[in-house]
C-alpha cells in the first residue's frame, strides 16, 4: 500500500528570534506551534508497505520565505491493511521456535546469535544491536520482508531505492500465519525477517516499538539491529559538516539581545515580525520546523537561498542587507520522540567548534538534538 503526502501534509512555520531568549537557543516557541510528526502504523505480516513525499512542494513551501506557511495538521496515516478473519498469510522465512509462545520466540538464541554476528554494511554506522523492539522514527519510507537476516541487502535497498533513506532497522518479528479474528483468535505464528527505512533517526532510542496483540495473538520482536548513514548528505551549492547531536551555540558578541520590528514584504503578502532584513543586528536570521517530510538538508538550503532573494529584493533603508551564509539542521527530539527537522540559518559560518548546543530542557519537556549537520553557503561567500 502506498500513501502520497500532498502540499497541506507538508507543515511548515518560520519563526524570528525572540527578545527574551538568547539567539543560539532552540526556538520553543516554533517548537510548541509546529504541528505533531505525522504518525504511522506500519502492517505487521509480509506484504511490502512504502509511503511517499512530495519533496517538490515541501521544497517550494520553503522557498516562500520570509513568511510562514501554516495549514491544518495533517491526519494519521492509517496503513494497516485489512483482512478477513482466518484468511491464510505468506509464510515468513525465519526460524521458529519449539514452542509456538511469545516468550519462546524472544528466548530463542538462534535470533541472538544471528544479530549480534551481522555484518554492518559499508557507509553505516550500527546504533543498536540484538534488541526486542524496532524503530519509531521520522520520515517513515517502508518496509519489505527478506528471505535471510542480510544487512547488505538492506542497505542495498536505503542506497539505492528508498530516496531520503537515512538508515534502517533490521528484526525479525513473530507474525500470525492467519488473519487473527473469529474461529482463530491466536492462530500458528511464523517468523518475517523485515527491513525498515527511514528518513530520520535510527537508535536505541527511538526503538519503542515492542509489539502489539491482534486478537489474542502477540506480535513481538526479536534480534532487531538499527544502522544509520556515515555519511554528509550532499546538498549542491554548500558545503557540509557532521556535528553530531550537537548543534551550533552562537557566541554571545554575535548575539542582537534587542531586535528591532521591520515590515517585510512580498509581492502577495505583507506582515510584520520580528527582523528578517536589517542592517544591523546579530548573524541569527531565523528558523524552521519540517514535521512531515523526511530529513532533507536540501529544504534548509531552499529557505536560505530564499531568504537572500528576498533580502535583496528589499533592501533595508541603510546599510546591506542579510545574506544567509550558513545553515544548521538536525532531528529535535522532545521527550525522545520525533517533533520534526529544525533549520537554523545565520549571516555566517560558525565551525563545528562551536557545536556545544546539546538541546534544553523546558519546564517539563526535554529537547534532545539528533543528526546535526552544518552547512556553509558557497554562493554566499
Amino acid at each position: 500500500m502506498k500513501s502520497t503526502l500532498s502540499l497541506f501534509q507538508v507543515l511548515v512555520t518560520l519563526a524570528m528570534a525572540s527578545p527574551h531568549e538568547p539567539r543560539q537557543a532552540i526556538d520553543t516557541s516554533l517548537v510548541d506551534s509546529a504541528p505533531s510528526v505525522t504518525s504511522v502504523s506500519i502492517p505487521i505480516g509480509p506484504t511490502a508497505d512504502s509511503t511517499t513525499y512530495n519533496l517538490s512542494e515541501a521544497t517550494e513551501s520553503a522557498t516562500e520565505s520570509p513568511l510562514p506557511v501554516g495549514t491544518e495538521p495533517a491526519t494519521q496515516l492509517e496503513l494497516v491493511a485489512r483482512q478477513t478473519a482466518c484468511q491464510t498469510n505468506p509464510a515468513g522465512a525465519g526460524p521458529t521456535p519449539n514452542r509456538d509462545t511469545d516468550s519462546a520466540f524472544l528466548g530463542l538464541r538462534a535470533f541472538a546469535r544471528i544479530a549480534t554476528q551481522a555484518p554492518t554494511p559499508s557507509g553505516y554506522n550500527v546504533t543498536f544491536v540484538n534488541i526486542h523492539a524496532r524503530s519509531v522514527s521520522y520520515g517513515y519510507l517502508g518496509f519489505i520482508t527478506v528471505d535471510s537476516y542480510d544487512t547488505q541487502t538492506c542497505a542495498d535497498q536505503c542506497d539505492d531505492v528508498w530516496r531520503g533513506c537515512q538508515g534502517f532497522n533490521i528484526f525479525f518479528e513473530r507474525d500470525p500465519s492467519l488473519a487473527p479474528g473469529t474461529g482463530c483468535t491466536n492462530p500458528p505464528s511464523t517468523t518475517n525477517i523485515k527491513c525498515i527505512f527511514w528518513g530520520g533517526l535510527v537508535s536505541v532510542e527511538t526503538a519503542i516499538n515492542t509489539g502489539q496483540y491482534v486478537a489474542d495473538f502477540h506480535v513481538v520482536i526479536a534480534g532487531s539491529n538499527g544502522y544509520m548513514k556515515n555519511a554528509v548528505p550532499t546538498v549542491p551549492g554548500y558545503d557540509g559538516e557532521p556535528t553530531g547531536n550537537d548543534t551550533i551555540d552562537v557566541p554571545p558578541d554575535d548575539m542582537d539581545p534587542t531586535p528591532t520590528t521591520t515590515t517585510t514584504t512580498t509581492a502577495s503578502t505583507s506582515t510584520t515580525s520580528s527582523p528578517t532584513n536589517t542592517a544591523q543586528g546579530g548573524t541569527y536570521i531565523g528558523s524552521r520546523i519540517f514535521t512531515n517530510t523526511f530529513f532533507d538538508p536540501g529544504l534548509c538550503a531552499a529557505a536560505c537561498d530564499a531568504q537572500n532573494r528576498n533580502n535583496l529584493a528589499n533592501p533595508p533603508e541603510t546599510g546591506q542587507p542579510q545574506i544567509c551564509r550558513f545553515f544548521t539542521t538536525y532531528l529535535l527530539l522532545r521527550n525522545g520522540r520525533p517533533a520534526g527537522q529544525y533549520c537554523a540559518l545565520y549571516t555566517r559560518y560558525y565551525s563545528r567548534r562551536f557545536a556545544t548546543n546539546g538541546g534544553a530542557r523546558i519546564g517539563g519537556d526535554t529537547l534532545s538534538v539528533r543528526h546535526a549537520f552544518s552547512y556553509r553557503n558557497r554562493r554566499a561567500l
